[in-house]
């Protein structure tokens, strides 16, 4: 254990240089990053803190992977083909076993475009349902917003569904390990997915959780119940060790800190400004300076506040 706290403690070390002005850490492969492993036998490829660029190949969200004893478990198909066909030159070299199941954190295009080199290799994918409707809608553009960014990057993505899906808990046995995957309640996005470990106390929490980069509030994002899944959920998981969907390995305090912690913040602004008769032109700049070290600040923090607004103007 006092090796796996190492083994943290040198992620959170790294993660203070992080920025997302680095365009790639790793140039002799399509990854952003060389897979890392987080404690024995879970990896995971970090990904940019940037919005996905061509530099970066789109790889700006977390790609990890659980080597079971008995195959390997994917968590996230990845925003291109080639991503995924990185990923797997990297699984290789570190086992001989098989890829069994690849599982997508949600239906965005960084968590399931890559999916179409998994299905080429014949491996099943699973998402929730949500998330599979969302790929069954939206698929198509994504897949095109991607293509307009990675240009010849993009070459053999398609879209490619899941092959099984699931509603609130998928239990996996596999080797020397249990694995829960779960849908803990509407957060960030539709068919938000988390990836538990009970044993080893590590969630691969996907957009649940945030912690380097400040998280986007999308159309669909209702952050009243983001916080109540955030409660009666993602805490009581009460994990030691989170990989987030987006930046480095950490712990739940941190994630606490800059998402849920925040997700307050924000809306106690806006409550004010509210109560002041404040309107929306101006509520796009309420105070958000104690985030403001946080990358994709500058593109995010005014779009959030808009959200925010336009949610808790009628509650």
């Amino acid at each position: 254990m006092r090796a796996i706290g190492l083994v943290i403690s040198l992620c959170l070390a790294i993660s203070a240089h992080a920025s997302e002005d680095i365009p790639d850490q790793y140039p002799e492969s399509a990854l952003y990053s060389k897979p890392v492993e987080v404690i024995p036998h879970v990896w995971s490829a970090i990904g940019a803190t940037a919005p996905p660029t061509y530099e970066n190949s789109g790889h700006n969200n977390n790609l990890s992977f659980i080597v079971t004893g008995d195959g390997v478990i994917v968590v996230n198909g990845g925003a291109a083909y080639i991503l995924a066909e990185a990923l797997h030159q990297e699984i290789k070299a570190v086992t001989d076993q098989p890829v069994k199941l690849v599982i997508d954190e949600n239906g965005q295009g960084h968590a399931m475009l890559g999916n179409s080199y998994w299905a080429e290799q014949g491996v099943p994918i699973l998402a929730h349902v949500d998330a599979a409707h969302e790929i069954e809608e939206r698929g198509n553009q994504i897949l095109e917003s991607m293509k307009r960014y990675n240009r010849d990057k993009a070459e053999g993505t398609f879209v490619a569904p899941p092959t099984e899906t699931f509603e609130d808990k998928r239990i996996i046995e596999m080797g020397a390990f249990r694995i829960e995957v779960l849908h803990l309640g509407p957060a960030h996005g539709p068919g938000d997915t988390q990836v538990w470990l009970p044993e080893q106390s590590l969630v691969i929490a996907g957009d649940m959780a945030f912690h380097e980069r400040m998280l986007p509030i999308f159309e669909d994002t209702v952050v009243a119940d983001w916080l109540k899944t955030w409660e009666s959920g993602f805490e009581a998981l009460n994990a030691t060790y989170v990989i987030p969907g987006h930046g480095h390995p950490t712990n739940m305090a941190q994630v606490r800190r800059y998402t849920r912690d925040y997700l307050i913040y924000l809306r106690g602004k806006i409550g004010d400004h509210l109560e002041e008769g404040g309107d929306l032109a101006d509520a796009y700049y309420v105070d958000q300076s104690p985030y403001a070290h946080l990358d994709t600040y500058e593109e995010l923090a005014t779009k959030n506040a808009g959200r925010v607004y336009e949610q808790m103007e009628f509650e």
